[in-house]
């Protein structure tokens, strides 16, 4: 949902990954530190995914799935997925929460989306309430997990926001560059930033052209994350469905917010609530107030509203 000024003296590498646009962007270097930046971001890219995606039945995320009801050992990585996904449950209060797995399969959202997009799918059962994030037992002594019999995770938003992150912060260390990452549009900055920050525009689609899109903000630190539920939908039962579940009742939510963009401390803070706020719908603004994260909501009918500082586009 966001997009790069390419104006900026930046080298840009962008590649499919996790199903999206994976982009490394960094500041005042030649083609061989953006290459090596790329290498990197690929690697990242190729663990998360091998570590967390609901797809693959080789992932270590589909191997817990195969024990569930049993304590299980994972690695350092899963582990520490499965913790952000919780924390990010607990700061939203459920909104965000990672046991909606078997309601996006119930929805139809079972396998890589490129392979439900602009298909007409008919409901495989009924679609219920997440069992709730509560019930993922995490035993940080002993490296391990336990998910309740049948509970499918899905990981998806918040282990995005994570490896974008992750990958920014170790490009950037490793590069001694500033760094931006951008994994489907949702943004993480490391290291030191071009003069006058990452400038970076605003749009529901993550591929439209920098020239094309409606606002633009620049950020020096932290992330910056969008949400909308007007990417990645289809038809079920020849309803619109799309990928923002409300935990609460297993479907997807109600479109009152047509994009929502909040920045954050980190690409993980912003995402838990750009996608809270889609799931909150129009109860956001009060909800968000005492985060006091930067946010701008456009609803339904257009009418955008800023938040915490986020730049008052009447101004602009």
């Amino acid at each position: 949902m966001n997009t790069l000024n390419p104006a900026l003296p930046v080298q840009v590498r962008a590649f499919r990954a996790l199903g999206t646009t994976a982009t490394v962007v960094v500041s005042d270097a030649g083609a061989p530190e953006a290459d090596r930046a790329e290498s990197m971001l690929r690697a990242e890219m190729d663990e998360l995914d091998l570590t967390c995606s609901r797809f693959r039945g080789d992932s270590e995320l589909a191997h817990l799935h195969r024990r569930s009801g049993q304590v299980t050992h994972v690695s350092s990585l899963l582990f520490e997925i499965l913790t952000v996904a919780v924390r990010v449950a607990h700061k939203t209060q459920g909104a965000v929460d990672p046991t909606v797995g078997n309601a996006m399969a119930a929805l139809g959202y079972d396998r890589d989306f490129e392979q439900i997009a602009d298909r007409p799918l008919r409901s495989s059962g009924p679609v219920r309430p997440a069992l709730g994030y509560t019930c993922i037992q995490l035993d940080a002594a002993a490296g391990t997990v336990r998910v309740p019999r049948g509970v499918l995770l899905d990981l998806g938003s918040s282990a995005k926001a994570f490896g974008a992150d992750r990958a920014a912060a170790h490009i950037a260390g490793q590069l001694g560059l500033g760094v931006l990452v951008s994994i489907g549009g949702d943004v993480a900055v490391s290291g030191q930033p071009p003069v006058d920050g990452w400038s970076i525009g605003i749009a529901i689609d993550s591929g439209t052209s920098p020239d094309e899109t409606d606002h633009r903000v620049a950020i020096r630190q932290g992330g910056l994350a969008s949400s909308s539920g007007q990417i990645r939908s289809w038809t079920l039962d020849a309803e619109p469905v799309h990928h923002i579940v409300d935990p609460a009742t297993g479907c997807s939510t109600p479109s009152f917010w047509n994009l929502v963009s909040v920045c954050g401390p980190t690409c993980v803070d912003a995402n838990a609530l750009s996608t809270a706020t889609i799931v909150w719908g129009e109860q956001a603004t009060e909800r968000l107030g005492p985060f006091c994260q930067a946010a701008r909501l456009e609803r339904h009918d257009g009418a955008v509203f800023t938040l915490s500082g986020w730049p008052d586009e009447t101004a602009l």
